[in-house]
């Protein structure tokens, strides 16, 4: 009798999820029901069952981190997160979708508590549960002791069909079972529909299981989602491997048990309509005339899970306080690793540039990584199989592996999964600044990652190299063109293109110093001249964190390099030309403008490595650096010029490539595209020549 009443509660639980999808898909007129009720049984044991997680305090470091990869069945973890206890009502789900509610159409992170990345686009949540995975790897590796398990948690994942078609999960995949991430437990939503109907049209034609177990996945299937206890004994076999992170295909049907709508592609993005939810509520014995109903003993069922979280949660603080004790500056090192802060001394550390020999900006990086590196021991990260070529590394700080948890993270050629990785151990917490790297040009692959990492806020670093034309031989199809203008265009993304060795290393304390969101790094293969800013009056470095900043002017001000005359840190120019430039092309836009001004010409030469911080500071610093009634204006880089022309005024002019490169040494292709000092010259030049015509013209009119 006992039995047959915990099954009932089981199975009232598991309506009640699937009635509270339907309910709000249907008031909101838009979303996805059929994957949450299908899922239902799933996600049901998995919360109840296999998470330990506490409500009222969603960011505990060792709660199990659950991942929708789904992000399109999202109503389904809104409605697990409000019958668990999590501060989400039921008039939230009633909002479902709405302006400002706090159950948005796709999960976001920051926006509902529980959800703890923001997934949507297919494929990023299964490589954000790897990355989560690594994190809890490295940093179990780091802080436990003989005795102390202050690090010991699981990840959890949910995919649907779409994520195992998109390439970044099949990257992550690989990856993860090369790893051996035996904490990582992913299952796989097979209810054979997509948008366009049956996936008999584009998917049936290959073994999901013997993909996973190539990968080096521990494979299970259950046969149907209805059999709870074969789900209970999948995820019980998946908890006791331990040497292979674990997939399992569950068969569902989508929409289960809707009379009409079951295993039809309209329900998979679509409300069922009300006679549709009507039948469905009958079927499962709910009164079909009660919307977001929730009986009192399915909210008691549902909230013993986060009770026994709360008990968990309770028996690691006191094991954390043990620890503590023992080994308080272990314990110092994780508490600012967990506030996401560096090692005291961080910014002294930073290097400086002598003035002379040439440097590429990649090298200057690399010195300034080696620099901070002690400040920094929970910072991972790495290249897309170019750690040569990108210099990010952190040498005699290992590499994580099967066997050994370093700090350097060989992620092979994956741009897509390397970026979703980095966002996923960021959210995951206590890794301070993860990061990623590869040449420029290939940041497009990584783009749905990077915005990604921008819309959640996350504090990473993506540090691209080979970022002009300047790469020389390779040719157009690794000389970025568009890419700087096309990161710029993501809201909340600082791209940085320091212009030298010393602006470099201001970069990385910008990037190292930002705790709301990502920052991009564009730095040159080929050497630049190391400006001596003391000896000849230039602006300093450090003024990068203004995002641009006068670093030369004929008449002898300059902000950070000169007098100034007013509080908002430059000086009003008289200059009759404003040259701005950034990266490789500020020392022969410099030169250019030297040679102008020993000419008889009044020029000013503006570095600006950063538009968005640019843009960030007051109007009165920006037309200081930039005075708007100075119509002579030329922007200098070796990219599209559409990031350029709001600087210049429709005036002025942009020397910038908006063609493809060539094969041809770095240098013989910038003088074929007019970017060395003469060409930029004779442009300026003929852009005053212009403007003074026009003035004469206009005069005479």
């Amino acid at each position: 009798m006992q039995r047959n009443e915990s099954d009932q509660l089981r199975r009232r639980s598991i309506d009640t999820i699937r009635a509270l999808a339907m309910d709000a898909v249907q008031q909101a007129n838009a979303g996805h029901p059929g994957t949450a009720m299908a899922l239902a049984p799933l996600a049901y044991t998995i919360f109840t069952r296999e998470l330990s997680f506490n409500p009222e305090a969603p960011a505990w470091p060792d709660r199990d981190r659950f991942v929708l990869s789904a992000g399109h069945a999202c109503i389904l973890q809104y409605a697990l997160l409000h019958l668990t206890g999590y501060d989400l009502s039921l008039d939230d789900l009633r909002q479902f979708r709405q302006w400002g509610s706090r159950t948005p159409g796709h999960p976001e992170r920051g926006h509902t508590p529980g959800v703890e990345v923001t997934t949507g686009p297919l494929g990023q949540g299964v490589g954000n549960a790897v990355g989560m995975a690594i994190a809890e790897r490295f940093l179990a590796e780091r802080y436990n002791r003989p005795g102390h398990r202050v690090v010991d948690h699981r990840t959890f994942a949910i995919c649907s069909d779409g994520d195992l078609m998109e390439g970044v999960s099949q990257e992550a995949a690989s990856i993860a079972g090369h790893f051996g991430l035996s904490k990582l437990t992913v299952c796989y939503d097979e209810n054979h529909i997509t948008i366009d109907g049956s996936t008999a049209i584009s998917f049936d034609g290959e073994d999901h299981l013997a993909r996973f177990a190539a990968y080096g996945w521990h494979v299970q299937r259950v046969e149907d989602s209805e059999d709870t206890a074969a789900l209970e004994a999948a995820l019980d076999a998946a908890r006791a491997e331990g040497e292979r992170p674990s997939f399992i295909a569950v068969r569902s049907h989508i929409a289960y048990p809707a009379p009409n709508a079951t295993d039809t592609a309209k329900a998979h993005g679509a409300p069922l309509g009300e006679q549709e939810v009507r039948l469905t509520k009958e079927a499962m014995g709910m009164d079909p005339d009660r919307a977001f109903d929730v009986a009192d003993e399915v909210y008691e069922h549902m909230r013993l899970a986060g009770e026994r979280g709360a008990g968990a949660q309770a028996e690691w603080e006191e094991r954390a306080r043990r620890w503590r004790e023992e080994l308080p500056d272990l314990a110092a090192d994780w508490e600012r690793a967990w506030s996401g802060r560096l090692a005291d001394g961080w910014r002294e550390a930073l290097p400086s540039f002598q003035a002379g020999d040439g440097l590429a900006t990649r090298a200057a990086g690399a010195k300034a990584m080696a620099a901070f590196s002690e400040h920094a021991p929970t910072m991972i990260g790495g290249a897309a199989d170019l750690v040569e070529s990108t210099k990010t590394v952190f040498e005699g700080a290992g590499q994580f592996s099967r066997v050994h948890a370093g700090r350097n993270v060989p992620f092979g050629i994956r741009e897509h999964a390397m970026g979703a990785i980095v966002n996923g151990a960021a959210a995951h917490g206590g890794i301070v600044k993860p990061y990623g790297s590869t040449f420029l040009i290939f940041s497009d692959y990584m783009r749905p990652s990077i915005r990604l990492s921008a819309l959640m806020g996350l504090p990473v670093v993506w540090v691209f190299t080979h970022d002009s034309v300047g790469l020389g031989e390779d040719g157009p199809t690794h000389q970025p063109i568009e890419q700087c203008s096309s990161l710029r265009a993501i809201p909340g993304l600082w791209l940085i293109r320091p212009g030298d060795a010393n602006e470099t290393a201001a970069a990385w304390e910008a990037a190292l110093a930002r705790a709301d969101g990502p920052v991009a790094l564009a730095l040159s293969r080929q050497s630049v001249p190391t400006l001596d800013r003391e000896g000849e009056g230039l602006g300093a470095a450090g003024e990068l964190h203004r995002g641009g900043y006068v670093l030369w002017d004929s008449a002898g001000s300059m902000s950070g390099g000169g007098e100034s005359n007013g509080s908002d840190g430059a000086e009003r120019s008289e200059a009759e030309l404003i040259l701005i430039a950034t990266g490789s092309e500020l020392a022969p836009t410099l030169q250019a403008g030297r040679r102008l001004a020993a000419e008889g010409r009044s020029v000013r030469v503006v570095s600006m490595p950063c538009v968005e911080l640019f843009e960030a500071q007051d109007a009165a610093y920006r037309d200081a650096v930039i005075p708007p009634d100075a119509p002579a204006r030329l922007a200098v880089e070796a990219g599209a010029s559409m990031s350029w022309w709001r600087w210049v005024g429709d005036r002025g002019d942009v020397v910038g490539i908006d063609r493809f490169g060539a094969s041809a040494p770095g240098k013989r292709v910038l003088a074929e595209l007019g970017l060395d000092a003469d060409s930029i010259a004779d442009r300026a030049a003929a852009l005053l020549e212009r403007i003074y015509a026009d003035a004469e013209a206009a005069a005479d009119a």
